[in-house]
């Protein structure tokens, strides 16, 4: 007989190692092919899950625990296997819209990656089937494996590329394989087992990721003399550096300008977004950072001495005294004549370093930088600091802008935010984005000086979308701080390619206004806005077919003609707020047919706005409806196996009516889960720390939780739903002031304080599920297997659904209904006690 505690273990392993290998494969996928298919193919495959109970439910004999063994090994098996061979199919994409076999191949993998998690599922099922007296012991070593599986990818990604944690992923579930397998399946597993190891030391390259033709970086690699530098990775992205002709790094750079830029070396940031770092050796080659649009508010807060001679007319600009640090030497009154100015700057996110460079020729003496990508600044320290000026060696932080700034008293000049790479790319419309919210920009604004001015420089894609809600959110943002003239604090220029947008503290003066209009006649560059322009004076230089820009900006710079503006403009450019920060979904239903039109009757142009969430749902939906009705089939079907024990199964005992709350269980658990990941990036500052924090503590808690119920029996009550449902909208009503007060404190302190918060529901939430086992166990113990199956189809619809609800109700609702999904749990619990006893 199966040792009984030797289960809980291989649980957790196996557990572990799965969600581990989920997780992988959400950045394996992401920097392969792209975030929004990797998010469906995941969610496909989770299904797998849900299947091992289907499959349980019209297979009993399966439930032998003496397959545990070679459940195991197709765990550890196929975590290696689903991996090596998606890796070498030639699915990408961008050519389903003319390759019909690209179908084909995402049918397979579908079918590959769900594998280890079917197994998964089967181990686990297996075991509530077989040890009907333990379902709490079981269901908490699932929770724990798993939890521990999201804090050991976060730690084994600052070791290891992705496709290395998946050999050490799978050797984990192998291990399980040795505790409960026979000679033979352990002569198979230390064969995968060496197998990995051998893989791990010699990294054939056919284990390494095959990145999509079409992405950046494989791109810039195809222009002739191109040449990868090297390869850097983190838990939260993977960063490229090369030499490459398709660098050119100047955004919106004036068509005035003749000369050659200085020598750049790319970088790519997970295969895909393009920027470049700027050698800044010879002070003489950086004349045309004064060419760029985004040196406008640098000119609006040069000092008089400078103002004199506009820089635009001035062929040797005063030469920057740099310090070994690679800031400017603040120490000096004079440099090249002029005063100084002793300004203060914040660059938020300026990844390549072109903005900081800016501020340096401008001689602003305090430069400061937040990057959200901690790596980066690893990358250009380490490899890039002397090429670079030491971009990054003083006054920088790593982390979310806005949030640095809550914590902070100073007042900048100039806050300087550039949303610009190597070329223009689209974000994905399901990504949540906190730096452009309404609180975002209160805070911005609260941090500038009166006279200061908020720079943002974006890439025009048309048809305007982005920096049409840019300036809404900012002018909404105003207003609430009391801003009530904000077309008087508003100044924008377009070039070719670019638009900088000018937000200040204070109106725009008689002075600054000639300063922008000189500044754009001298350079070629088209005026967009300014208090008091007239539309002959727009549209000029790089003439475009309608004045778009001039009257988008006009209509919702002007009160009394926004709310018309926004609701016939053809995309949602509304306000965007924290509760629901999808900053660049920009789709309104009613206008599919036009914008399907406008865009060029692209599909493509739909997905990467975030309609593949409705694509992954209906398939997920379907799916999930066939393997939760299956065992329907199985209707007054008697089974005579050792563990079957001859019981009917079917729609013939009403005792079938308790599992829809399995399926509450499941909705709500992922409901509350996932929303508070998305709250937990704010005071995180970064979404994988969120993701595994938030992981980790929900899922141990609620395993410690589930234990807790095992040994108290009073832990069991059927109001225990109730209560969770109470915690929930406790917490959806108080958690964003709670986040605010712990991101005074550093990362570390954060991250236990938000273990240390989320885990009194989480205790809660590890009981319920145990608790509806025990009672199937007592009355009808082969509708288990259809449980977990009900209850493993709705964890993998919910995450989808939570992410369409919030990105039209915000996650506060989305909290609400998780609340709604418990009080439904607690009143089918409560009539199971009713009918049961």
């Amino acid at each position: 007989m199966f040792g009984q505690y030797k289960i809980f273990f291989i649980i957790f392993l196996c557990s572990f190692s799965s969600l581990a290998y989920e997780i992988a494969l959400t950045r394996i996928f992401s920097i392969s092919l792209w975030y929004h298919f990797a998010f469906m193919i995941i969610s496909i495959a989770m299904l797998g899950i849900g299947a091992s109970g289907t499959v349980l439910s019209l297979y009993p004999g399966l439930k032998n625990p003496s397959n545990t063994g070679i459940y195991t090994l197709c765990v550890g098996a196929g975590i290696f296997l689903s991996y090596l061979i998606t890796n070498q199919i030639p699915f990408d994409p961008v050519k389903l819209s003319w390759s019909k076999i690209q179908i084909l191949f995402i049918g397979i993998y579908y079918i590959m990656l769900s594998i280890p998690f079917f197994f998964t599922g089967l181990i686990v099922a297996t075991a509530f089937a077989s040890f009907k007296d333990k379902p709490a012991m079981i269901y908490g070593a699932d929770l724990i494996g798993a939890g521990m599986g999201s804090m050991g990818f976060l730690y084994l990604m600052t070791l290891a590329a992705p496709e290395n944690a998946v050999l050490i992923f799978s050797s984990t579930a192998l291990l399980a394989t040795l505790i409960s397998g026979g000679k033979k399946l352990k002569t198979i597993s230390v064969f995968f087992l060496l197998l990995n190891l051998a893989f791990f030391i010699i990294n054939p390259s056919f284990i390494n990721l095959n990145i999509s033709p079409y992405k950046g970086l494989n791109t810039a690699l195809k222009y002739p003399g191109a040449e990868h530098l090297e390869t850097y990775y983190s838990p939260y992205s993977r960063i490229d550096t090369f030499k490459s002709p398709h660098v050119r790094f100047a955004p919106g750079l004036s068509l005035s300008y003749l000369d050659p830029l200085p020598e750049q070396v790319g970088f790519s940031v997970d295969g895909g977004e393009i920027n470049a770092i700027t050698y800044s050796g010879e002070q003489t080659s950086l004349k045309f950072l004064k060419y760029l649009p985004s040196a406008l508010p640098y000119e609006i807060g040069n000092p008089p001495e400078f103002q004199h001679t506009p820089l635009w007319k001035r062929d040797n600009p005063p030469e920057s005294s740099f310090s070994e640090d690679g800031l400017e030497e603040n120490s000096k009154e004079e440099i090249g004549g002029f005063s100084m100015r002793k300004g203060d700057v914040l660059i938020v996110d300026p990844k390549g370093g072109l903005q900081i460079l800016v501020a340096q020729f401008y001689n602003f003496s305090n430069i400061y930088r937040i990057e959200s990508n901690p790596l980066l600044i690893k990358v250009i320290n380490k490899d890039f600091s002397e090429f670079s000026g030491g971009i990054y060696s003083a006054n920088t932080m790593a982390g979310i802008g806005r949030a640095w700034l809550k914590n902070i008293g100073e007042e900048f000049d100039i806050i300087d935010i550039p949303l610009t790479g190597a070329s223009p790319s689209g974000t994905f419309g399901i990504s949540e984005d906190y730096r452009f919210t309404v609180e975002a920009f209160k805070e911005y604004i609260n941090h500038l000086k009166n006279d200061g001015i908020l720079s943002i420089n974006l890439f025009i894609l048309p048809p305007p979308r982005t920096e049409l809600r840019i300036l809404n959110t900012a002018v909404t943002a105003m207003e609430e701080l009391g801003i009530k003239d904000a077309e008087k604090h508003v100044a924008a220029i377009r070039s070719w390619g670019t638009v900088c947008i000018l937000i200040k503290k204070s109106v725009f003066s008689s002075d600054e206004i000639e300063i922008i209009k000189k500044f754009s006649e001298n350079l070629w560059f088209d005026l967009v806005y300014y208090p008091g322009i007239g539309e002959d004076e727009t549209n000029i230089y790089v003439k475009m077919p309608s004045n778009d820009y001039f009257h988008s900006f006009t209509n919702i710079l002007y009160h009394d003609k926004r709310m018309e503006f926004i609701d016939s403009y053809i995309f949602d450019i509304r306000p965007v707020r924290d509760d629901k920060p999808f900053f660049n979904y920009y789709l309104k239903l009613k206008n599919i047919r036009e914008i399907y039109s406008i865009m060029g009757r692209k599909w493509q142009f739909f997905i990467e706005e975030g309609y593949i969430l409705p694509v992954a749902f209906i398939q997920v939906f379907f799916l999930s409806l066939i393997l939760i009705f299956l065992p329907a089939f199985s209707r007054n079907k008697t089974i005579n196996t050792p563990f079957s024990k001859g019981e009917t199964v079917g729609f013939g005992r009403r005792k079938w009516l308790f599992l829809p709350y399995f399926a509450f269980l499941g909705t709500g658990f992922m409901f509350v889960e996932v929303s508070m990941v998305h709250k937990m990036i704010m005071p995180l500052e970064n979404p994988s720390y969120a993701l595994a924090t938030v992981l980790t503590s929900v899922l141990i808690s609620s395993g410690t939780g589930s234990f807790l119920s095992y040994k108290f029996q009073y832990l069991r009550s059927h109001f225990t739903p109730l209560l969770i449902s109470f915690f929930v909208i406790i917490y959806s009503i108080f958690l964003s002031g709670v986040s605010d007060m712990i991101s005074q404190h550093s990362i570390f302190v954060r991250i236990f304080l938000v273990c240390l918060i989320l885990s009194p529901p989480g205790l809660l939430m590890g009981i319920p599920f145990p608790l509806g086992i025990k009672i199937l166990s007592e009355k009808n113990e082969l509708l288990i297997p259809w449980a977990w199956a009900i209850n493993g189809c709705f964890s993998v619809l919910a995450p989808i659904l939570t992410i369409m609800i919030a990105m039209a109700f915000g996650f506060k609702t989305v909290f609400w209904l998780g609340a709604f999904s418990y009080l439904m749990a607690f009143i089918f619990l409560r009539n199971s006690y009713k009918n049961y006893g």
